[in-house]
């Protein structure tokens, strides 16, 4: 009788169990990226692996390097390629996708599952009911080897968000404010559970950003519960049976914050800490020299449509450069096919292929020394970019593209209806 983690862990090692415990579970689907598969693969030839437990169970996603800009990174690609080939499991290459998008986009989360993957913002997929989290490579190889993982069950913090947003206020300012609020050593190995009627009236994907914020506050998981948003996002693409998971009437939480968002105004994030937020009026006219809207943060079709809509008609400033990286393949072909893409273009958007590259600074939108950059990703730490001494200011794909039609950083609300 518990919180949504607590229900979900309990259902996975078939006993009751409660917060603090140590509980080795089943894991529904696993995950790792061109980043972590690497180590992932030394971790399992160290334990002597000869094979995936499930290999339906396992997605390896080359999604950080794309395309490969070095000599030394296709050879990480090729044996990721060979990893998967030898293994079963399946492979996304380069041009599919990031991730955090990937890995609910085609069905591979489900409502009530366990998920674990070897990149910190595997929390993504809470928004869809999900115990999701990052895990090491050592504890992922493992768990292809025997299906299962170890975890203490966290404590869980519920976040009540009511109200209705103002015009110009999205869901990235709901998960910089709670970043802000919680701080980011507040949810240290914690669960957030959120609710309430700005969560309610979010799209699956406006969740999706904030779940996939939560491990800026410390916090192991950022579950929602399974709504008919949720099982109208997930039906179409399920490959198996699944079922949505709720909190117990008599759940037991460490904490409840609730709170009234309805005069939450644009948030931004300064450098060089995601939780050292602002409000934008604080900032307003600041000189920027990029703009990036993209990652698994908010590289979505609906991120993309509220920058288009902002955009449609106008021009970048001169002195901008304007990065945008859809979050996957489908997405890109979406927003060509609305028309999304054919504004963003017309605007001045450089396109990069469907990947993580500018968020990291792996490759793509590397920015020069000392420039500001408003950037739609879930980071801002120094050199985060692949530069150690620009300046990453995180904010909504709104306020992202109407700071790059005014060259330099500006208030949504002044044009969104």
């Amino acid at each position: 009788m518990g919180t949504i983690s607590e229900e979900i862990l309990s259902n996975h090692v078939k006993e009751e169990v409660s917060a603090g415990q140590i509980v080795i579970s089943p894991v529904d689907f696993m995950m790792s990226q061109d980043g972590t598969t690497p180590l992932t693969i030394v971790a399992f030839d160290k334990m002597e692996g000869k094979g995936f437990h499930d290999p339906d169970r396992y997605c390896a996603v080359i999604d950080h390097n794309v395309p490969s800009p070095l000599e030394g990174v296709s050879n990480l690609h090729t044996k990721m390629r060979g990893f998967v080939s030898s293994y079963g499991g399946t492979l996304y290459d380069i041009g599919d996708g990031v991730c955090h998008q990937l890995v609910p986009e085609q069905g591979h989360a489900l409502p009530g599952d366990v998920v674990i993957g070897a990149d910190s913002h595997t929390c993504t997929y809470g928004a869809i009911n999900c115990f999701s989290t990052g895990v090491g490579s050592t504890d992922l190889a493992a768990a292809l080897i025997t299906g299962q993982t170890w975890f203490k069950v966290p404590q869980t913090i519920k976040l009540i968000y009511d109200g209705s947003l103002p015009k110009g206020v999205f869901s990235k300012d709901v998960a910089l404010h709670m970043v802000g609020t919680i701080t980011h050593r507040g949810a240290t190995y914690k669960a957030l559970e959120l609710h309430g009627e700005v969560i309610d009236s979010l799209s699956v994907e406006g969740r999706m950003t904030i779940s996939n914020m939560v491990v800026e506050t410390g916090a192991k998981v950022g579950i929602m519960r399974c709504d008919e948003k949720v099982e109208a996002y997930v039906h179409p693409r399920a490959k198996r049976p699944y079922k949505g998971v709720d909190p117990t009437e008599d759940a037991s939480y460490e904490r409840i914050i609730k709170e009234d968002l309805s005069d939450l105004p644009p948030m931004i994030a300064k450098p060089h800490e995601v939780d050292n937020v602002a409000e934008i009026d604080e900032l307003v006219g600041m000189d920027i020299n990029q703009v990036f809207i993209g990652t698994c943060t908010n590289g979505r079709l609906e991120d993309l449509t509220v920058a288009a809509n902002i955009l449609k008609g106008e021009k970048v400033a001169k002195g901008v450069r304007f990065v945008v990286s859809p979050s996957s393949r489908e997405v890109m072909l979406n927003a060509m096919e609305t028309g999304v893409m054919d504004i963003l273009v017309k605007a001045g958007a450089c396109i990069t292929s469907a990947s993580c590259g500018p968020c990291v600074g792996t490759c793509n939108g590397i920015p020069s020394d000392d420039e500001v950059v408003i950037s739609t990703a879930n980071r801002n730490f120094k050199g985060r970019m692949g530069n150690k001494t620009s300046e990453i200011y995180l904010a909504s794909p709104a306020t992202a593209a109407y700071s790059a039609i005014k060259g330099k950083l500006a208030d949504p609300r002044e044009v969104v209806a």
